[in-house]
C-alpha cells in the first residue's frame, strides 16, 4: 500500500506536468488518441464514480451551518463564469462552436481538483467541498438552463437532451460511489490511495482525446482560444475573490471561492460537447483543463507566500483527492 500510496502522490504532484505533456504528444501524434474519443462518457462517469467515494453527507450539511459563504460561491460559480465566457466569446469573434464551447466549460460545476487546491491555498477547504458538491447536483438543472439562454444562438441545444446525459454521467455515477462508500466503507478506505491515479489517468485520456480530435482546429484557431479560455480562468478567480471581498467573507473564505469559481469540472464539459455538439465545441473544455491545472498551483503558491492573516477554520478537515 505504501507503494500504491507513492505513486499517487507522484502523479497527484506532477499532474500539471503531465496534462501538459499528453496534450503536447496528443497534437504531434493525433492518430495514436483520436480512438479514446467514443468513451469520454465512461471515463468521466469513472471519474464521478471516484468523486461519490470521497463524499459525505457532512459534504452537504456544510451548507446548514455555513449557508452564506456556500450559497455565495454557488451564485457566483453559475452567474460569473457563464457570463465572462459569453463576453469573451463575443469580444473575441470566436467562431459559434467555439463560443458554445467557451459558455458550456463556463456554465459547468467546480472541478474536484478545486479541494485540494483550496486546501493548499489555506483556504476554508469545508466550504470548498460543500461548493463543488452542491454544484454538482445543481449541474443537471442550470447547465443546460444557462447554455439554452447564452449559447442557443451560436448552436441547436436540447437541454432536456443534455440534463439526462448529465445524470448519467454525474448524478448515477456519484450516487453509486456515495453507496458503496456507505455499505462497503472498509474497502473503500483500502483502494482510496489508488482513486488519484484512477482520476488522473481518466482526464489524461480525456484531454489527449479532444486534443487529437482537434489538431487542426488548434492550429488555425489556436491562439485566440488559448487567450480566451487564460482570460475566462483569470476572470474566474479574480471576480470570485471580489464577490466574496464584497459580502465580508474571511480570507480563507475568499481564497475558497475564488478557486471553486475558477476551477471547473472540464471533463464534463468537453463530455456534452462530445456527445451533444462537436469535437471542436469540446476544444474549450480540453484547453481549460491543462490550463487551470497550471494556474491553481500558481495561485497557491502566490498566496503561500503571501503574509496575509488567515483564520484557522479550515485546518485539520478532510479532502477529497
Amino acid at each position: 500500500m505504501n507503494s500504491l500510496e507513492r505513486t499517487s502522490n507522484f502523479f497527484s504532484k506532477y499532474f500539471a506536468v503531465f496534462v501538459i505533456l499528453i496534450a503536447l504528444i496528443a497534437f504531434a501524434v493525433p492518430e495514436g488518441f483520436v480512438w479514446i474519443a467514443p468513451y469520454i462518457t465512461i471515463l468521466l462517469g469513472i471519474i464521478m464514480f471516484g468523486m461519490g467515494l470521497t463524499m459525505r453527507v457532512s459534504d452537504f450539511a456544510v451548507v446548514a451551518k455555513k449557508p452564506l459563504p456556500v450559497f455565495v460561491g454557488i451564485v457566483a460559480q453559475f452567474v460569473i463564469m457563464p457570463l465572462v465566457a459569453f463576453g469573451l466569446a463575443i469580444a473575441l469573434q470566436l467562431p459559434p462552436e467555439l463560443a458554445a464551447g467557451l459558455v458550456l466549460v463556463g456554465a459547468c460545476p467546480g472541478g474536484t481538483a478545486s479541494n485540494v487546491m483550496v486546501y493548499l491555498a489555506k483556504g476554508d477547504v469545508p466550504v470548498s467541498v460543500a461548493m463543488t458538491s452542491v454544484s454538482t447536483m445543481l449541474a443537471p438543472f442550470l447547465t443546460p438552463f444557462i447554455l439554452l439562454v447564452l449559447a442557443g444562438e451560436w448552436l441547436p441545444v436540447d437541454a432536456g437532451a443534455m440534463f439526462m446525459s448529465i445524470i448519467q454521467v454525474i448524478i448515477i455515477p456519484i450516487a453509486l460511489g456515495i453507496l458503496v462508500r456507505r455499505f462497503m466503507p472498509e474497502t473503500v478506505e483500502k483502494g482510496t490511495a489508488a482513486l488519484p491515479i484512477v482520476s488522473i489517468v481518466a482526464i489524461l485520456a480525456i484531454v489527449a482525446a479532444v486534443i487529437g480530435a482537434n489538431t487542426e482546429n488548434l492550429i488555425t484557431s489556436g491562439l485566440a482560444i488559448f487567450a480566451a479560455v487564460i482570460l475566462h480562468n483569470g476572470f474566474g478567480y479574480l471576480l470570485g475573490y471580489a464577490t466574496a471581498k464584497v459580502c465580508g467573507l474571511d480570507e480563507t473564505k475568499r481564497r475558497a471561492i475564488s478557486i471553486e469559481v475558477g476551477m471547473q469540472n472540464s471533463g464534463l464539459g468537453a463530455t456534452l460537447a462530445t456527445v451533444h455538439f462537436t469535437p471542436l465545441a469540446a476544444l474549450p473544455s480540453a484547453i481549460f483543463s491543462v490550463w487551470h491545472n497550471i494556474s491553481g498551483p500558481a495561485l497557491v503558491s502566490f498566496w503561500s507566500g503571501s503574509k496575509k492573516k488567515t483564520s484557522k477554520d479550515s485546518e485539520g478537515m478532510d479532502i477529497k483527492s
